[in-house]
């Protein structure tokens, strides 16, 4: 049997602090229980049979990965890289990325990432103005993530992508094209564009309640996506999936495995996986997590969100296709599913033309310029 290809995505939940808008499973006052965290981690992934997988990308996120000490960091991936050493996979080909907030990192930290194969940064800037950093409760200012960027370059890390935000409390359209301007002079390779989503429980939604704070309008926000869309593309990156620009083949392997429905494992608190057509995921109870484990009952961490039959399958495919810019692959569907996805969509595919929200061409099928301001509209149809 043919190994398949397969992604590993490892949940650091541990942070200096919190951010105000933060609502992903992650601690900022839990230090006591790091160690015990990442034994209880290790020996999850021992458990985990790698035999029938080729490994193409691994993804430490959190949380905050650069927070804790780097040698859990070289452990961690040590342990992968002994388990998956009989496959075919060269642990040098596999896309490896750790997210890191400035802050957080050291040289010494960066040295250790390099020396155990981590070849891909992903460092969560989000501003370049101090005054709405501090307003959404991030730890370092701009010349923090200046440091950080550097140093990084200089001890080799050449493949580093860059997280910014859009539509936060006061920003304008102003703020937006300093951040620009600053991050493309430095000349990464990928930046992520995320919209401020508010999310119950937050600080920034207890905030907005009370009047303190003021969202942009939703017309302000596209306006500012579609700026910075516009500025990435003339600087010579392209925009290859929503919230997602690149250099030419700089594409985040992690990410576009996910949305070519590729499958992967999660390690760790509250991770999600995706094998088999079962989407699962990790309790999120990190006392829970860990005495499970100890107990050696693996099971009891894992909650099955979806067995997806093959129609259900279909839909995703279809959903995850046109986050990509490129769009939906027709002939990747037909061999994947033995089923050409212009017939058996072709009631809502024809709806979507003529609200003018997607095109479909000989090879794809893709979001419009509409499409993209409106993608929720395109998704809920294969929901």
């Amino acid at each position: 049997m043919s190994s398949k290809n397969f992604g590993i995505y490892i949940h650091i939940p541990f942070c200096a602090k919190k951010c105000n808008y933060c609502d992903f499973i992650s601690f900022e006052n839990k230090n006591n229980m790091i160690e015990e965290y990442i034994n209880a981690l290790k020996k999850e992934i021992e458990e985990f049979d790698f035999s029938k997988y080729e490994v193409t990308t691994i993804y430490l996120g959190g949380g905050t990965p650069s927070y804790i000490k780097e040698n859990y960091i070289v452990e961690i991936l040590e342990l992968i890289k002994n388990k998956i050493s009989t496959n075919k996979t060269k642990w040098d080909d596999i896309e490896i990325t750790i997210e890191v907030n400035p802050g957080t990192v050291t040289k010494e930290k960066l040295k250790a990432y390099k020396n155990i194969g981590i070849n891909r940064l992903s460092i969560g800037l989000q501003s370049t103005n101090d005054k709405l950093l501090k307003q959404i409760g991030r730890i370092h200012n701009y010349e923090e993530f200046l440091n950080t960027y550097n140093l990084a370059k200089k001890i080799g890390f050449n493949n580093i992508n860059v997280d910014l935000m859009i539509a936060l409390p006061n920003q304008t359209i102003e703020d937006i094209k300093e951040s620009l301007e600053k991050i493309v002079s430095l000349d990464p390779n990928h930046i992520s564009v995320y919209s401020l989503i508010v999310e119950e429980e937050t600080l920034i939604a207890q905030q907005l309640e009370e009047g303190k704070i003021e969202l942009p309008s939703d017309d302000e926000e596209r306006r500012m996506y579609w700026y910075v869309k516009d500025f990435l593309e003339l600087s010579g990156y392209n925009h290859y999936e929503i919230s997602n620009f690149s250099k030419n083949g700089k594409e985040s392997k992690h990410n576009l495995n996910c949305w070519n429905q590729e499958e992967y494992i999660g390690f760790g608190l509250a991770s999600h996986s995706y094998i088999d057509g079962i989407r699962f995921c990790n309790i999120s109870n990190l006392e829970k997590y860990i005495e499970n484990i100890n107990n050696l009952d693996f099971n009891k961490n894992k909650i099955i969100e979806e067995k997806q039959t093959k129609e259900d399958m279909e839909k995703e495919f279809m959903m995850l296709g046109f986050r990509k810019i490129e769009g939906v692959d027709i002939s990747k569907f037909k061999e994947k599913y033995l089923e050409n996805p212009i017939f058996l969509y072709r009631k809502e595919l024809d709806k979507l033309v003529k609200e003018g929200l997607i095109e479909v061409d000989l090879n794809n099928i893709k979001l419009t310029n509409k499409g993209l301001d409106l993608a929720n509209l395109v998704f809920e149809e294969f929901v």
